[in-house]
């Protein structure tokens, strides 16, 4: 068995957009979410951790203990009742076992089987109650470095959807892009949490591989060209850390190479990673 994870970390990953909608906003009309008063690209850390799920659930197809608790037409008041099934404890309505140890076989049954879970908690507190796990991984929003100009293309469909419609030649559409953007996101992984949710250090392994494939099956005509392109993590010698994440994080920046044109590729940027400014017990590993 893995041993269970007791070093902090934290990363930083690059990823890119080209022509492409990286995460719609619903509230509005599916554009691509940006910051209101500075215009970068915004990506929601629900979005990034909705990535990994995908390709935990590919990779390891979706199996104990690698399942995926929050999935796709996933009926969850149903998934928690496995758990008292399985440990052969009578559920009572929105309540916990009163026993606190049948409580905890409960929560830990869903750890130990749902690696999102074990990564990012979840809150299970339905009408069958797994109790809540606060999960030791965390993503920031991801930012564009630069400002993003969205583009509405329209589109046109040779076929119709009614037969009223038959004689037309053509319906049209509309669909959302950015022509290039590179977004940087932030995260952070605590060990005295892992401990808690059993995430170990095989877990670990699999997130960063997950961080680095996590757009190479996830293409769609939606999404464009979406890869994954530098990923920077910050290992520390022990669980409670030596440094301050926002002086490790101050350590990576990024600039554009040539101001006067606007950024249509990853060769656009230059990347830097401070060695020199590491705080001791801190290793710099970069993918």
């Amino acid at each position: 068995m893995s041993k269970i994870l007791n070093k902090r970390y934290e990363f930083v990953l690059f990823f890119e957009v080209e022509n492409g909608n990286p995460n719609g906003d619903p509230d509005a009309g599916n554009m691509p979410r940006i910051d209101p008063e500075t215009s970068h690209g915004i990506v929601t850390d629900v979005c990034l951790k909705r990535k990994v799920r995908n390709y935990i659930e590919l990779a390891q197809g979706g199996e104990s203990p690698f399942d995926i608790y929050v999935r796709e037409n996933a009926v969850l008041n149903d998934i928690n009742e496995n758990a008292y099934k399985e440990l052969k404890i009578k559920p009572e309505s929105k309540k916990l076992p009163k026993d606190p140890e049948q409580a905890k076989d409960v929560t830990k049954y869903m750890c130990n089987r749902f690696y999102d879970i074990r990564a990012f908690g979840a809150v299970m507190t339905t009408e069958v109650n797994c109790g809540q796990v606060r999960g030791p991984v965390q993503f920031s929003f991801a930012r564009s470095l630069d400002t993003v100009v969205p583009q509405e293309i329209t589109i046109t469909r040779m076929a119709v959807t009614n037969k009223k419609d038959a004689e037309k030649e053509r319906t049209m559409g509309r669909k959302h892009i950015i022509p290039y953007a590179l977004y940087r996101a932030e995260g952070y992984i605590s060990a005295p949490l892992a401990q808690k949710t059993g995430f170990s250090e095989a877990d670990l392994e699999l997130f960063w591989q997950s961080l680095m494939d996590m757009f190479e099956h996830d293409h769609s005509a939606a999404r464009g060209k979406m890869a994954s392109r530098k990923l920077i993590i910050f290992e520390h010698e022990t669980s409670l850390g030596k440094a301050p994440a926002h002086k490790l994080f101050d350590l990576v920046t990024a600039k554009r190479i040539d101001d006067t044109k606007p950024p249509r590729a990853f060769n656009d940027y230059a990347i830097n990673v401070n060695h020199a400014g590491k705080p001791d017990g801190v290793t710099i590993i970069e993918h």
